[in-house]
């Protein structure tokens, strides 16, 4: 009975996002802020975290989530109508520069609501232990969709800082691999290729900034539930840094070479930026939480036996 609760539970979390995939499947884009893709992540933690778990949850507090995934589900609707063109009208009121990331930035508000809301009924106050890489990766994606609204470009300097030598680094990759001419000058790189010359402008978001950001909030959630050493959880988490920074690098190097070796047409190129990075950070994230769970499940086995 209880794995039944369990699995009703978790099929009422996912349902909105499950109606939204079915009715409405173009919103799921993969770029950061194009689409619902981060809604799909967002789940599969949820699922990860909460099948198998050894916890009571009574069948009063699953029915108690079926009203939010009711009003998700409204919410999705009206946002594909009336909603969105109302959202669009106010944006200039609270000085909105990029309104498509202030229109996005609502989905994940919502349904990260949604879900912190949800799992709290479920699991009251452990829910951030049981339970809370889902919800503060779509808190962090909206918090990061609302900087882009509000501070868009190169506006906010602390997260524009480390653009530059992420640029020259890629730089010098490129003319040490001999794969064209390239010239780095603060955020922007001369490119010359196959098809010809092009200049990119790096802003914070395009070099994926934001998800290292995104990455350090899911994975001190994720640690914070693990009980394993304070050293192995600060290893884990410098070493997930460490190869977001270079998932970073290897977004904006495919970029380059994109231009270098495909194409310098750029609406062929603003199609293949929009799902670069999230294409890569999105399972990178992903399987580096697998990766560190199959080894502290093993390495608990091994200190048990």
């Amino acid at each position: 009975m209880q794995n039944k609760t369990l699995l009703l539970a978790i099929v009422i979390i996912v349902s909105p996002v499950l109606f939204a995939l079915v009715v409405y499947p173009d919103t799921f884009s993969l770029s950061w802020n194009q689409g619902r893709g981060g809604f799909l992540f967002a789940m599969a933690f949820i699922v990860a975290e909460l099948v198998g778990i050894k916890l009571q949850v009574s069948k009063k507090r699953v029915l108690g989530t079926i009203p939010l995934a009711g009003a998700a589900i409204v919410y999705l609707v009206m946002r594909e109508y009336s909603l969105k063109d109302y959202l669009v009208k106010i944006a200039p009121q609270f000085n909105v520069h990029l309104v498509d990331s202030w229109i996005w930035m609502w989905d994940f508000i919502i349904m990260g609501a949604f879900l912190i809301t949800a799992v709290s009924i479920l699991f009251g106050k452990k829910w951030i232990r049981i339970a809370p890489a889902g919800p503060i990766f779509l808190c962090g994606s909206a918090a990061i969709l609302s900087l882009d609204a509000f501070f868009p470009y190169d506006t906010l300097g602390p997260l524009q800082y480390v653009v530059p030598y992420l640029v020259k680094v890629n730089v010098w990759i490129i003319n040490q691999l001999d794969l064209g001419t390239a010239i780095a000058k603060e955020n922007l790189m001369l490119l010359r290729g196959e098809h010809g010359s092009i200049a990119l402008q790096v802003f914070w978001p395009s070099a994926g900034v934001h998800s290292i950001i995104i990455f350090s909030l899911v994975m001190m959630a994720f640690l914070l539930k693990m009980n394993i050493p304070p050293k192995r959880k600060a290893a884990y988490f410098v070493i997930g840094i460490l190869g977001t920074i270079g998932v970073n690098m290897i977004r904006i190097f495919s970029l380059s070479l994109f231009v270098l070796k495909v194409s310098t047409d750029p609406n062929k190129f603003e199609e293949f930026h929009g799902i670069a990075g999230e294409i890569m950070f999105l399972p990178w994230i992903f399987i580096f939480l697998l990766v560190v769970t199959s080894i502290e499940t093993k390495r608990m086995k091994r200190l048990a036996a």
